[in-house]
């Protein structure tokens, strides 16, 4: 396969070194100067099916005309922080659902939770049935509109990112940070880099044996997930030879009918690729979010591309790879906006009765953007891909680490936050 290096760079989305003992804390302390901070007032709140009341997870909360945004979390809950204005308004969006657009000055301040119901909704069938359904055409349109519905201009952006790692059912390390993002031209060669700003971590290393798990590259393979950028697996011209397509349904994505085109690769490629499915704008053809996975089949051959190191006597099998990557339109340009990976180990010792569980997630939302006087972050600065986030963050806590930046809940200490999710994963047990 000729992007066969290229392809490994993604698949190495969640690669994990295991580790006997011990933990390194490396350095660093180079941050960009920041904008003079203004007054802000956060709202909080949770995002619900309005027939159900279930929370909605990922759903996505911006300001209305503006680059301000986060996403609800595995609650449905949600935190932003904006300037005080008593115009402004927040848009609530979330796929198959219809936007909803809610006044702050109509909403809860000070800690009081709002809750937030979104209506499902459909698609005529008048707005599809002019447009061909054939899934190969659609494929071919995607990448002949990149140019036009990517920007091709640099963007200087703020970021929110979280990495957690869980063992059976408890979690033992959390580390998140705010991050100052270069986004590169999308018709650019330059990649995109990050550097931390602000970042807190807490591992409980008492919950995780003699094995460290540790998850390898942080905001920059969160990055790597913005497949328009790196298309090389799945969105070019050789690659798209490579997969079936199929068009399985038409749904709701930001008050905009977009196709649902599943993917799997073909029965003759030996080397596990991708599946999964691409939600494609019908009037532009931009892919506005991708959900896909590894192709578990071949388990070995997939383990050898996920596992860089282990200890003699135990095995690592990956068994759930789960992937999702979301763009959002302004002006007729499409960005990236939010990005998740989340992969499922079993560990199994040869002289251990029972196999271990670990389940590592890694997000990023994008909550600010702006295409005015982007600075590139300097080499010293940039995180690199073999780099572990959580030994460079260690250097960058900050008491008032929230300030006036969004993120995504919960907001409050780390310690705390591991406490409230082992608690709820807890009881959705039972």
């Amino acid at each position: 396969m000729k992007n066969n290096k290229l392809y490994l760079k993604i698949v190495f989305m969640m690669i994990l070194g295991l580790i006997i003992n011990g933990e390194i804390f490396a350095s660093g302390n180079h941050v960009r100067d920041r904008k003079s901070q203004q007054d802000y007032i956060a709202i909080k709140g949770k995002v619900v099916d309005m027939e159900t009341g279930s929370p909605l997870i990922f759903a996505g909360v911006a300001v209305k005309e503006s680059n301000i945004a986060t996403v609800t979390n595995v609650d449905g809950e949600f935190l932003i922080k904006v300037p005080q204005d008593e115009n402004i308004v927040i848009v609530f969006s979330f796929l198959g659902y219809k936007n909803k657009e809610v006044p702050v000055s109509s909403m809860h301040q000070n800690g009081q939770k709002n809750s937030i119901a979104l209506e499902s909704a459909t698609i005529p069938i008048k707005e599809v049935v002019v447009k061909p359904l054939d899934p190969d055409y659609i494929m071919r349109e995607v990448l002949r509109n990149f140019g036009k519905n990517y920007p091709e201009v640099a963007n200087d952006m703020s970021g929110f990112y979280r990495e957690t790692i869980r063992k059976n059912r408890s979690y033992v390390s959390i580390g998140e940070a705010v991050v100052d993002i270069f986004k590169a031209p999308y018709s650019s060669m330059k990649y995109d880099a990050a550097k931390i700003y602000k970042g807190r971590k807490n591992t409980d290393s008492s919950k995780l044996d003699t094995v460290l798990f540790r998850l390898q590259g942080g905001p920059v393979t969160a990055l790597d997930l913005d497949l328009v950028k790196n298309p090389e697996t799945i969105l070019t011209s050789e690659s798209l030879g490579q997969y079936d397509f199929s068009v399985t349904g038409v749904v709701v994505i930001d008050d905009k009918p977009n196709y649902i085109i599943t993917f799997v690769q073909k029965p003759e490629i030996s080397i596990p690729l991708f599946t999964g499915k691409l939600y494609i704008d019908i009037n532009s053809y931009a892919i506005s979010e991708a959900e896909f996975g590894v192709n578990m089949t071949d388990k070995a051959a997939v383990t050898s591309m996920f596992v860089r190191k282990k200890p003699i006597g135990m095995s690592v099998t990956p068994e759930v790879t789960e992937y999702l990557v979301r763009y959002k339109e302004s002006k007729g340009k499409w960005y990236f906006a939010y990005s998740r990976a989340e992969v499922k180990f079993k560990v199994d010792w040869k002289k251990k009765l029972f196999k271990t569980s670990y389940t590592t997630m890694s997000e990023m939302a994008i909550t600010d953007r702006t295409e005015e006087n982007v600075v590139k972050i300097q080499g010293k600065d940039k995180l690199k891909a073999n780099e572990f986030f959580t030994e460079e963050v260690a250097a960058f806590a900050d008491p008032d680490f929230w300030g006036e930046y969004n993120v995504i809940e919960p907001d409050q200490s780390i310690e705390a936050a591991i406490r409230r999710l082992n608690r709820k994963f807890r009881i959705s047990e039972r």
